[in-house]
């Protein structure tokens, strides 16, 4: 046991020491380069004394990184991950002035912008001659795996170790469809997924069919807490209150999960022994990591904020996600103006914040998101949640089939290889799931194809004032006559009834579904309502060419579709393969008729159009790639699972659509997930209704992990 400790000892000592004189030489190397950054007298010195001088400076520089950087980044938790990913730089020159200050005799000299190139260079270094050592010791990962496991079960009492039950780790690769995933996997995109769908490989790859509303919102909300009751899109208008929920809002993101908990009485899939990494919901889970429903909670252990530090407590982490954050953003600068030379269609603009929101979601997330996925392995934790949001990202700009996407799915597959070997050594036995919340559906955006927004279009359709640009559309010629027939304001005919002032509309767009709310109408409003207020509205949009049918309630009928040329059908009576809703494929009557049921539809429901043939659709917002509604992959997404798991339907799911042997929607699942876990680590522990209540999430998890 002695002489362990020792080899121990001596090989860290030994690797301070490599990386010390690696560090040494840097310092060097950059000082006869850089004419701003000097390590000697004005009169010159012996190389010997230089040498000394940059051993000094190396030394005191990777002393304070190691001491003062953590204290650092703990204090800067309140600023803001961007800002944060920018003061990095800045910090890191600043830790090398100081450094070259503790220099005797004042040798060390360097002016702040020289500083800081030379702070990024010294920890790139330094953090890939350790990674590089510790590579190369064999042991180097055990020790680590074997520290952390070792004092987990101290505090826990448990015994532990590889031949207990395994964890799960779920990955979710948002937005990445079905066909995505199995075309990159087969063109040697994503080799470690590849690996995974080869014969004999023990994997098996299952698709799903989402709700209506195909956004991370609803699925996410679903898969973790085994509800998404009520939510028809990433965005709607509640007229009780006035306010409009927004699934990317930590307040909306709260109120949406404390509302889940409330219908199912339960934490979530995490609630025993969990981690939430990169989610908008918890789940129930007690360790959190960039969860918007978190982030604006106080108190211990509440603040997703608190994820960053583990990572960014270390200078070479800081340093090189900061490098990789500017590359990000000048390969979308690069990649976008490439678009623009070569006039690719469809194309949207992707200037102002964008690629700054790009490198943030495909490079900060990431490294924070799998570092904190991989600390979670090394200490033993049973379940992890992990969102990757930087497909979905650069899909919604690029394309989903795009050169752009197809690259960052290669970055992606290289995470998943990484966590892979990961789990060859921690602790605990690890069954690693992938597994998507939507897909995504191409095509020119609403705007682009007909010169008006969905805003537009209903304001015209009300006899609202509409921008000029909408009264000069470039659309098609139906397009166009629904338009300027709306921007007559027809009356009614047949009767006296002078129409009420009309309104303004809340138009609302999630991908390519559209809602349209009427904030002075009680309720839902109805078809007769409507056409009482605004005769030429339905009618101008179920008859444009860009939408698919439309959802709205009836008082002689009950809620209907309506479509082009007054067709017209009872959501009572849809079935899948006929009439408006046959081009949207299986499963589309299930979902409109389950989202009429919500408390919260909208008075208008709107999907686009959908061509079968080209599988694309018009989203209402900028982007080429969307999801939100019905119609192509963006309904598609994937479960790829271990064999040794039991299949997703090897029982019978609660009542409802796909009960018969499909996989539909996010509470399904929820459910196979669960049940995944319960076959390894016991049933969850579900909450009380007064738990619900109190928790909105991470209290509750707290309660039902204890």
């Amino acid at each position: 046991m002695g002489d362990g400790r020792w080899r121990t000892a001596g090989s860290a000592l030994m690797r301070v020491i490599v990386v010390w004189a690696v560090s040494t030489l840097t310092m060097l190397v950059l000082a006869g380069i850089l004419p701003d950054f000097q390590l000697q007298s004005d009169n010159g010195d012996s190389f010997t004394k230089i040498a000394f001088t940059a051993a000094w400076g190396a030394g005191a520089f990777g002393l304070l990184s190691a001491l003062v950087w953590p204290v650092l980044v703990r204090a800067l938790l309140i600023v803001p991950a961007l800002v944060l990913g920018m003061l990095v730089f800045f910090l890191n020159g600043s830790l090398l002035l100081v450094a070259l200050r503790l220099i005797p005799d004042g040798r060390g000299a360097a002016n702040p912008e020289t500083a800081v190139v030379v702070a990024a260079v010294m920890s790139a270094v330094a953090s890939a001659t350790s990674t590089a050592l510790a590579v190369r010791d064999d042991n180097a990962y055990r020790r680590r795996l074997s520290r952390l496991a070792d004092r987990r079960r101290r505090r826990s009492g448990a015994d532990g170790g590889r031949s207990g039950p395994p964890g799960t780790v779920f990955i979710q690769l948002d937005g990445v469809g079905h066909d995505v995933l199995a075309r990159a996997a087969e063109g040697g995109l994503m080799p470690t997924v590849a690996h995974w769908l080869a014969d004999g490989s023990g994997h098996r790859l299952t698709p799903w069919r989402t709700d209506w509303s195909s956004q991370t919102g609803a699925s996410q909300l679903g898969i973790l807490h085994g509800s998404n009751f009520d939510i028809p899109a990433f965005r709607w208008f509640e007229k009780e209150t006035g306010d409009v929920v927004v699934s990317s809002r930590p307040a909306s993101a709260l109120e949406m999960q404390r509302r889940a908990i409330v219908r199912t009485h339960d934490g979530g899939l995490l609630t025993l022994d969990g981690a939430s990494r990169g989610n908008l919901f918890s789940g129930g889970a007690d360790q959190l990591a960039l969860v918007l429903s978190m982030a604006a909670r106080r108190g211990k252990g509440r603040r997703s904020r608190a994820g960053y530090f583990a990572y960014f407590s270390d200078p070479a982490n800081a340093v090189r996600t900061a490098l990789s954050f500017v590359a990000e953003v000048g390969r979308e600068i690069s990649q976008s103006t490439r678009a623009r030379i070569r006039k690719d269609t469809p194309r949207i603009k992707r200037g102002g914040l964008y690629p700054f929101i790009r490198a943030f979601a495909t490079v900060v997330e990431r490294d924070v998101v799998v570092a904190a996925v991989i600390g979670d392995m090394f200490a033993g934790r049973t379940a992890v949640y992990a969102d990757l949001v930087a497909y979905d990202e650069v899909a919604h700009h690029s394309g989903p089939h795009s050169r752009d996407a197809e690259k960052v799915l290669a970055r992606l597959d290289r995470s998943l290889a990484l966590i892979v070997k990961v789990a060859a050594h921690t602790p605990r036995r690890y069954r690693i799931v992938l597994l998507s919340d939507h897909g995504q559906s191409p095509g020119e955006t609403f705007a682009g194809a007909y010169g008006l927004t969905l805003k537009d279009l209903v304001r015209a359709g009300c006899g609202l004032p509409v921008p000029r640009r909408a009264q000069r559309t470039k659309s098609g010629s139906e397009a166009r006559d629904a338009v300027r027939t709306a921007l007559h304001r027809p009356v009614e005919e047949g009767g006296t009834h002078t129409a009420a002032a009309p309104s303004d509309p809340v138009v609302l767009a999630s991908g390519n579904l559209g809602l349209i709310s009427f904030p002075d109408i009680d309720g839902r409003a109805t078809r007769e309502q409507l056409d009482r207020r605004h005769p030429a509205l339905l009618s101008t949009l179920a008859n444009h060419p860009g939408i698919g049918f439309l959802l709205v309630r009836s008082e002689l009928h009950g809620s209907v579709v309506l479509g082009r040329g007054g067709a017209q059908t009872p959501v009572s009576e849809l079935a899948d393969g006929e009439g408006l809703l046959e081009p949207f494929g299986p499963g589309a009557a299930d979902a409109v008729r389950r989202t009429d049921t919500f408390p919260h539809v909208a008075d208008v429901m709107v999907n686009s159009m959908y061509d079968p043939a080209t599988g694309c659709v018009h989203a209402f917002e900028e982007q080429i790639g969307s999801h939100g509604g019905l119609g192509g992959e963006q309904s598609r997404p994937f479960l790829l699972h271990p064999r040794t798991m039991s299949e997703p339907m090897a029982s019978r799911m609660s009542a409802g659509p796909g009960a018969d042997g499909e996989l539909v929607g996010a509470e399904q699942v929820h459910e196979v997930l669960r049940r995944w876990l319960r076959e390894c680590s016991g049933p969850q522990v579900p909450l009380t209704s007064d738990d619900a209540d109190e928790s909105g999430g991470a209290d509750g998890a707290a309660a039902a992990a204890g």
